[in-house]
């Protein structure tokens, strides 16, 4: 903490704040301030949100000129998820309603600010504040405070309408409480509403053989639930910024629901469908060469799991042969084995920290990654003890309660991969592929005495953002989604979803996601598959780091949503209607000037 400061003494146990002991959805690890020996408060997972008054804030950044009266300002340290992009400290308001962010925005026009929306800052993309870029002019939003008001709708489909900083937590509480839910969901409920609809937030589900759709519901991104929205925008006539509801009819929605956080939302109303139980299984006692066998393969593989049941994951460690996986199920009736649960996040034998986890992570920061086979067996072994240990190895309940399992109390882990566009047909081929490729250049590197890679790959699969799973009158599907449909292959109807972790800083890391995300392009092209980068995570890797490669920003990325699409609703006229809607670029950065000039 820099000297003289004022600081409000809150450290604040948040969203993102957290130290832990989970990798990052839901298996082990230590906080990430026992690898760097942090203080002591770091490593019990509190992280200070220094906020210092503006009167007192001199000796930091310059006070913004002429700022709205009646709107508390303070100076506040960001950090993202993964701690790759830390900025203390930076100013940070939080509006108390819709029309203060109006008024924000017309002050930001005129004296040239930035406003950046900020929520649970559980992402890795630098879409709120760019590492290393100057944030004397941006002004951070603080979302969670006011703007998370939740209202549950009657009509068909049922609707309900959230505030930007209400969190998927409150939300699927509040659903449930109605009898209502959703599918496909982000398994951290942390995130607020806006923030997951800025990036296409997604679950781990597909229909299994025979299973109905519930009304209401879909199995793609919650993007594509969305029947209206509010945002900040310009309105030309009167030379102003001003609020405004768009409907699922109006052509101009589509960008907005997924928009990389080049908009501005205040509130949103979607879909939900009739609750529904579900029944967890975890097993770890599949040999990889069966789960990811090629195609072809008798036995319990991925694919066999995903025509049963619909909702799978994979957590593979690295250089282990028997992967975790989870299966839902939807099942009315509790099973006579099963354990009910009346809340989420079940897995309490992954919140608390190893000494094996503590040592290796240790090592880790000392540029020492050959524990990395040992550490990857101590991960599944702790997995396999504590599920059977909770008896959390087969669990039923409502819907949420077994679909949320991350808790900010996790360990903050790099992420690579994306998702592949493909039909159903080609789920076992595409995951065997990525398997097989991926552990001859995990062997490869080993053998030259490299661990580039020390967290799991986790491997979901998830519908796409279907028109007929919209129940009100629409314009289409979302136009930047990561699972918007192709209409030049309509039998592609699954994002298989293939993603790396890695602890910040390991050696090489970045190096072995270029190989990886350079050989998806490639690998999945053409007529049997089409790759998109996961939005939240990590893309455009040179050798030293994430979001750099300008090939991939200003190029194959950009391609990919004008490819077997309409020319009238592609990346190009997205991107003209944002600078339609905010042709200041108050709601934007350095980095979304570069990937959406």
């Amino acid at each position: 903490m820099a000297k003289g400061r004022s600081v409000d003494a809150r450290a604040r146990r948040g969203s993102d704040a957290e130290g832990g002991v989970l990798s990052r959805r839901g298996f082990l690890s230590g906080a990430a301030g026992v690898a760097a020996g942090a203080a002591a408060a770091t490593q019990a997972g509190w992280t200070p949100l220094y906020r210092i008054a503006a009167a007192s804030a001199a000796s930091t950044l310059p006070t913004p000129p002429s700022f709205p009266a009646g709107i508390s300002l303070y100076q506040q340290a960001y950090e993202n998820w993964s701690g790759e992009i830390k900025v203390d400290p930076v100013w940070t308001c939080a509006p108390k309603n819709a029309n203060e962010v109006v008024v924000l925005a017309n002050w930001a026009k005129t004296n040239t600010y930035k406003l950046r929306p900020c929520g649970a800052k559980h992402g890795w993309t630098p879409l709120t504040v760019v590492k290393g870029a100057p944030v004397d002019r941006v002004i951070l939003l603080d979302t969670t405070q006011y703007l998370n008001g939740i209202t549950i709708n009657g009509g068909s489909p049922a609707t309900f309408t959230a505030g930007a900083g209400a969190t998927l937590d409150t939300i699927l509480a509040k659903l449930q409480d109605a009898g209502l839910g959703l599918v496909s969901v982000p398994a951290p409920g942390v995130l607020t509403i806006a923030g997951a609809l800025a990036v296409n937030g997604h679950g781990a589900a597909v229909p299994a053989n025979g299973e109905t759709p519930i009304s209401g519901t879909t199995y793609g991104s919650l993007s594509n639930l969305v029947t209206s929205l509010t945002a900040v925008v310009w309105n030309a006539p009167t030379n102003q910024y001003v609020l405004k509801t768009f409907n699922r009819s109006d052509p101009q929605i589509k960008p907005m629901l997924t928009h990389l956080g080049r908009c501005f939302l205040t509130s949103v109303t979607m879909q939900a469908g009739a609750n529904y139980r579900l029944r967890c299984q975890s097993w770890f006692d599949i040999p990889t060469s069966t789960l990811f066998g090629p195609p072809g393969t008798s036995g319990r593989t991925f694919a066999s799991y995903v025509a049963a049941a619909g909702r799978v994951e994979a957590i593979w460690f690295p250089f282990t042969t028997k992967p975790w996986v989870k299966v839902w199920t939807r099942t009315p009736s509790q099973p006579w084995f099963s354990k009910k649960v009346t809340a989420p996040y079940n897995y309490t034998f992954s919140d608390s920290i190893d000494k094996g986890t503590s040592d290796f992570l240790s090592q880790l920061s000392l540029g020492n990654a050959s524990g990395t086979p040992a550490f990857g067996e101590l991960q599944l072994s702790i997995v396999g003890a504590g599920l059977i240990a909770t008896g959390t190895w087969d669990i039923w309940g409502w819907s949420k309660d077994t679909l949320l399992y991350i808790r900010p109390t996790t360990l903050r882990m790099s992420e690579g991969g994306g998702a592949v566009i493909t039909s159903r047909a080609n789920i076992q081929r595409v995951i065997n592929e990525f398997t097989t490729w991926y552990t001859a250049r995990l062997n490869a590197y080993r053998a030259q005495g490299k661990f580039p890679i020390n967290g799991p790959v986790e491997i979901r699969c998830c519908g796409l953002d279907q028109p007929a799973d919209v129940k009100v009158a629409s314009a289409g599907a979302p136009t930047l989604s990561s699972v918007r449909p192709r209409p030049d292959h309509p039998e592609w109807d699954t994002a298989i979803w293939l993603n790396v972790l890695g602890v910040p800083n390991t050696p090489d890391m970045f190096a072995f996601y270029r190989e990886m995300e350079q050989w998806m392009m490639q690998q999945f092209s053409g007529s049997y598959a089409t790759f998109r980068p996961e939005w939240s995570k990590g893309w455009a890797f040179t050798a030293a780091a994430p979001y750099k490669d300008p090939a991939v920003i200003s190029g194959s990325l950009p391609t990919t949503y004008r490819t077997g699409v309409p020319a009238t609703d592609n990346w190009d006229t997205a991107r003209a209607t944002y600078n339609a809607l905010d042709p200041a670029r108050v709601f934007s950065n350095t980095f979304i000037d570069q990937l959406l000039p």
